[in-house]
C-alpha cells in the first residue's frame, strides 16, 4: 500500500537528498540531519539535541508519522530518539525535528546529511471514551510491569 505525502524542503535542507526507503521492505524512510555544512553538532554523553531535518510534510487527515530510532545508531553509539516514537500529527506543518539523546560513553558527532532517524506513516484510530463504573474481568487484571513473565528473576519464576 502506498500513500502520497507532499513534503517541502526548507532552505537549510536544500541540497540534501529526499528522505527515502533504504530497501524494498523497509517500513520507514530515513531522515537526514540538515545542519550547516560548516557546523559541527556534537552530542555529549547524557546530553540531548533537537536535530533539524530540513523538511516539513503534509499528512492526510487520519494519518500520523512516527519518528523512530535507527537501530544501528543505538547499537553502535548508544544514540536514540529520546521521545520514541515521536509523533507528527496530520495538522502539523512545521519542520520535522528529531530529539536525539546520547546514552553512549563518548561524544557523538552528527554531520550534514547523516541518517539520524526513520519515519513511519500509519493510519490513526481515534477513540471515544465512555466512562463506566466497572471494566470486564481478565485473567491478568491490573497486574503490570513484568506480570506476564517478561522479568526473569528467581522470585517471579515460582
Amino acid at each position: 500500500m502506498t500513500t502520497p505525502v507532499p513534503y517541502r524542503t526548507l532552505p537549510h535542507g536544500e541540497g540534501l537528498p529526499a528522505p527515502d526507503y533504504q530497501s524494498p521492505g523497509a517500513a520507514g524512510i530515513d531522515l537526514l540531519a540538515a545542519i550547516p555544512e560548516t557546523s559541527r553538532l556534537i552530542i555529549e554523553p547524557g546530553a540531548r539535541e533537537l536535530v533539524p531535518t530540513g523538511i516539513s510534510i503534509q499528512l492526510a487527515e487520519g494519518f500520523e508519522a512516527q519518528i523512530r530510532p535507527r537501530s544501528g545508531l543505538a547499537l553502535k553509539n548508544g544514540v536514540t530518539v529520546l521521545n520514541s516514537p515521536g509523533t507528527i500529527d496530520s495538522d502539523y506543518r512545521g519542520e520535522i525535528g528529531v530529539l536525539l539523546i546520547n546514552h553512549g560513553s563518548v561524544p557523538f558527532e552528527i554531520l550534514r546529511g547523516a541518517r539520524i532517524a526513520q519515519m513511519v506513516v500509519a493510519p490513526v484510530t481515534r477513540i471515544i471514551l465512555s466512562e463506566v463504573s466497572d471494566l470486564s474481568a481478565t485473567r491478568r487484571g491490573a497486574d503490570g510491569f513484568g506480570s506476564t513473565g517478561l522479568l526473569s528473576t528467581p522470585e517471579r519464576q515460582s
